[in-house]
């Protein structure tokens, strides 16, 4: 099949159940999406919905993809299973059947809670730059990134997480100056919601119940990720029942997701007999 050319159209959009923004693109069969740490629980507009439909882009090609946030107006105190909770509400008023769900970092963590709780609604599951929890480097980061936040010092918020992102020292420096000029809109403003998400996610670790996750599981990881690391990638596939591994050697936590070869590798395990 061929390599998708140019963003698709969103067809849809606005909020499901409890209050989850979404929105649809693309044709074909259903594929949930559950994106990454934002600064805020919205629909995407503008320059954030151009790189969210970068993101849908590989997939949509052959999907309908549902791309789903977590909910706004998160209580204090919600756990990743509260947040996955919320999805599988959704999913069940959605699909009549199991459907195939994509996690990307943060998002992997609440798709791997929501196929543990609610395997009925999860037929198969892709983890993109995304484990059975957060490695030391990536916990202690978000930690004071969310200390940052809500300290209302979103570049020096910025300026902390960003060059996490890359594989490289100097892309790194690059994205860290990057995220100080550009923190007040990447990072937000201590929106409550990605607050009491990056605590949710701090206290997740699923390892211990991958033995008992039931539908076929693919991790996709970059070798030089610095938020989980090749060791968790390995354990997280090989501790599930039908757990597959695609690594990216030479990649960080942001070229994972942006890879040319993520569109193909997720295609052939979703579409596979």
């Amino acid at each position: 099949m061929s390599r998708p050319r140019g963003r698709p159209a969103v067809t849809r959009s606005g909020c499901l159940g409890p209050g989850l923004p979404y929105f649809c693109a693309g044709s074909g069969p259903p594929l949930v999406l559950l994106p990454g740490l934002s600064g805020h629980h919205r629909v995407p507009e503008g320059i954030e919905l151009a790189l969210e439909l970068g993101q849908v882009r590989p997939f949509a090609v052959s999907r309908t993809v549902w791309w789903i946030t977590r909910r706004h107006g998160l209580p204090d105190g919600a756990t990743m299973a509260d947040l996955a909770a919320d999805y599988a509400d959704v999913l069940h008023e959605l699909f009549a059947e199991p459907v195939d769900v994509v996690g990307v970092s943060t998002g992997g963590s609440v798709a791997l809670q929501l196929a543990l709780d609610r395997p009925e609604c999860v037929r198969r599951l892709v983890l993109v730059a995304g484990a059975c929890r957060l490695g030391p480097t990536g916990r202690a980061a978000q930690r004071e990134y969310a200390r940052l936040l809500a300290a209302r010092r979103p570049r020096s918020a910025g300026a902390l997480l960003m060059p996490l992102l890359a594989a490289r020292p100097l892309t790194g420096r690059l994205l860290g100056a990057l995220g100080w000029v550009l923190g007040p809109w990447t990072a937000g403003a201590a929106d409550p919601d990605v607050l009491a998400t990056i605590a949710a996610e701090d206290a997740f670790d699923a390892g211990s119940r991958l033995p008992g996750l039931a539908c076929p599981l693919l991790v996709v990881g970059g070798g030089r990720d610095r938020f989980y690391g090749p060791a968790l990638f390995s354990e997280t596939s090989e501790a599930a029942p039908q757990g597959r591994l695609a690594l990216y050697r030479t990649k960080g936590h942001l070229g994972t997701a942006t890879d040319r070869r993520l569109g193909p590798d997720v295609r052939s395990f979703l579409d596979a007999p």
